[in-house]
């Protein structure tokens, strides 16, 4: 069985369902919107449904109403059709404008039936500003104390003048009258301040459920939200930046995070700051150091990490005047991955673009290195089958038999180098260590070169001990190292120059030298020297032979040898190379190692030290 507070519960739950019913759609999408219009739609429905229920008690109390009476009571149809108004077109401004002004014709009607502006009815006008103020409209505000004050002049002025018709209240009934109008105004005001509460109850649970979720998507984002003065001093910076740079927000705020920014990023910091406080949305990427969070991008940058900004001028609240310069709002999000990825693309793509054009030197030098000797040996073994028809003698014979046999030996190194180098790069290419006399190797690399230097006129001065210590490495790899030296020195020497070999033991290392008097090497082109198929001087400008891999064979060999390269040069001058190899090249294998052979492992990056002669 229901009990009577489960009827007074189930009634004002029908009642706030009517109400609730009777909301425009536009009103529906905002709480405190929605609650504004709740409001103004019951205490109009209320007042007039409270006050027509009374004017049958009114009418058995008092019998018939006198026209004034009447028009009164027919008058409280006017709120029930303005709250109809809001409820169809969702403008509260003009309803409660309409509000203020049908209550202030009734009043004014009133008071200048019973008296003017002495009359009772006229503290009325008091209600109507009252119930304008929650309307939230400074138009509905203004015009209702505006309505006010008009109405009270006419009444200050009819009264005054004399031109008020009779009272239509008798003595007695002033009394009666004055006690009614005061107890219902009160009423009435109660009913607007319980409106009143409710409102500013509603929108201060909006504000704080909105400050609440505004606050827990700034401790839980990973992005920083900060906000700045102009000059980019932090006034707030959200908990997610102690995660992001390592420090207490504390020691960010002011110009913490300003004084973290690197040297050489924080002009386009504070430029970002200054565009976008006069207007402009900016985004800005800058790096930051950072405590404790052991991330690195390279060794210049340790402990900094990239931190794109994207900020925009800090909207003031409605109504507030716009500065010249607003404060600005910015979002931080850490970008250090990304910028790793940019680089190892950029770093990617500078390689294909290097082995690109290593392609395109390799074809352009062995379009010529393979067709010239190919020519030779196809044109002069032609001849030698052409013999008959064109008499050669034994001689001329010879001579071409040499020239077909010298043509397929260059043939042949020019391949064997190719595949040399193709053996380095790739890691297959191995060296097997076993103990010999340096000396000797070295002579006989000499007396090798010889005839050639003789035949070009250059003098070989050979700069070595009667006796140098033995030396465990690869024999092969040494002597194949100082005639690709002797073989550049040579070519790149004119007539009358010198190329001097220079031998000694310094420490546990042998030091090997090969100085030319030759063309030497241009400084842009020291750095480039031992790629694979560089050779300095632009291609069309070449005077020798050469696929450029001889350079880049010494310098693999020398790593592979775990030794060091120097080329020391200056143009029209000379070059001078200078090899350190390890004597003892077992001794550097790991520990444990059974192998007796050393390979270079494919991306393994052998580099040396390039230096232009003061």
């Amino acid at each position: 069985m229901a009990t009577g507070r489960d009827i007074v519960l189930s009634l004002i739950s029908k009642i706030v369902g009517f109400v609730d019913s009777l909301l425009h759609p536009s009103a529906r999408r905002d709480a405190l919107s929605s609650t504004r219009h709740r409001a103004f739609i019951a205490a109009h429905l209320l007042g007039a449904v409270t006050l027509l229920a009374a004017f049958p008690v009114f009418l058995a109390l008092r019998g018939t109403p006198t026209p004034l009476e009447a028009f009164s009571f027919a008058w409280l149809v006017v709120p029930i059709g303005i709250a109809y108004f809001l409820s169809r077109t969702g403008r509260f401004a003009v309803a409660h404008i309409l509000s203020a002004l049908a209550r202030s014709v009734i009043v004014s009607v009133v008071a200048i039936k019973t008296g003017g502006i002495d009359s009772p009815a006229t503290i009325w006008l008091l209600t109507v500003p009252a119930e304008a103020v929650l309307s939230a409209s400074r138009r509905a505000i203004f015009f209702a104390v505006a309505l006010v004050f008009v109405c009270a002049a006419v009444l200050t002025a009819l009264t005054l003048g004399g031109a008020l018709p009779p009272s239509m209240l008798a003595a007695p009934s002033v009394a009666t009258f004055h006690t009614v109008s005061v107890t219902a105004m009160i009423g009435y005001c109660l009913v607007l301040a319980l409106a009143g509460e409710l409102v500013t109850h509603k929108g201060r649970l909006l504000r704080h459920a909105e400050e609440d979720r505004y606050r827990l998507l700034a401790m839980n984002m990973s992005d920083v939200i900060s906000r700045h003065r102009r000059n980019g001093a932090i006034e707030f910076i959200s908990p997610a930046a102690e995660v992001m740079f390592g420090v207490p927000t504390s020691g960010l705020v002011g110009h913490g995070l300003f004084d973290r920014v690197h040297v050489g990023d924080r002009p386009a910091f504070l430029t970002a700051m200054a565009d976008a406080a006069r207007g402009e949305f900016r985004s800005v990427e800058f790096r930051v150091r950072c405590d404790g969070a052991g991330r690195m991008i390279d060794a210049a940058t340790a402990n900094f990490i990239w931190i794109e900004m994207r900020c925009k001028p800090l909207q003031p609240p409605a109504g507030a005047p716009t500065p010249g310069h607003a404060e600005v709002v910015a979002v931080l999000r850490d970008v250090t991955e990304r910028k790793r990825h940019e680089e190892a693309l950029a770093l990617a793509r500078a390689e294909a673009e290097k082995a690109d054009a290593a392609k395109s030197r390799f074809l352009a030098t062995m379009s010529h290195e393979l067709r010239t000797p190919l020519n030779a040996i196809i044109g002069f073994s032609e001849m030698i089958m052409q013999e008959k028809e064109l008499a050669l003698d034994v001689a001329r014979r010879g001579e071409y038999a040499k020239l077909i046999h010298d043509s397929g030996k260059h043939l042949l190194s020019v391949v064997n180098g190719i595949l040399d180098m193709s053996k380095m790069e790739s890691g297959n290419f191995e060296i097997a260590a076993e103990p010999f006399d340096p000396r000797d190797a070295i002579l006989s690399c000499c007396d090798l070169m010889a005839l050639k230097a003789r035949e070009g006129g250059i003098d070989v001065v050979i700069r070595t001990a009667e006796t140098l210590p033995a030396m465990v490495g690869d024999q092969r790899a040494l002597k194949q190292i100082l005639l690709n030296l002797l073989s550049n020195a040579i070519k790149f020497t004119e007539r009358c120059g010198t190329v001097t070999v220079s031998a000694r033991a310094e420490n546990a290392n042998l030091v090997l030298e090969v100085a030319d008097t030759g063309v030497g090497i241009a400084s842009v082109d020291l750095k480039r020297i031992g790629d694979p198929f560089f050779q300095a001087g632009k291609t069309y400008q070449r005077r020798h032979e050469g696929t450029g891999l001889g350079l880049s064979i010494v310098k693999a060999l020398v790593g592979l040898h775990r030794g060091e390269m120097t080329v020391d040069s200056e143009l029209d001058e000379g070059t001078t190379v200078r090899i350190v190899l390890p004597l003892d090249l077992e001794a550097l294998r790991p520990r444990g190692a059974t192998v007796t052979t050393l390979s270079l492992p494919r991306a393994e990056k052998v580099e040396f030290q390039v230096k232009k002669r003061a």
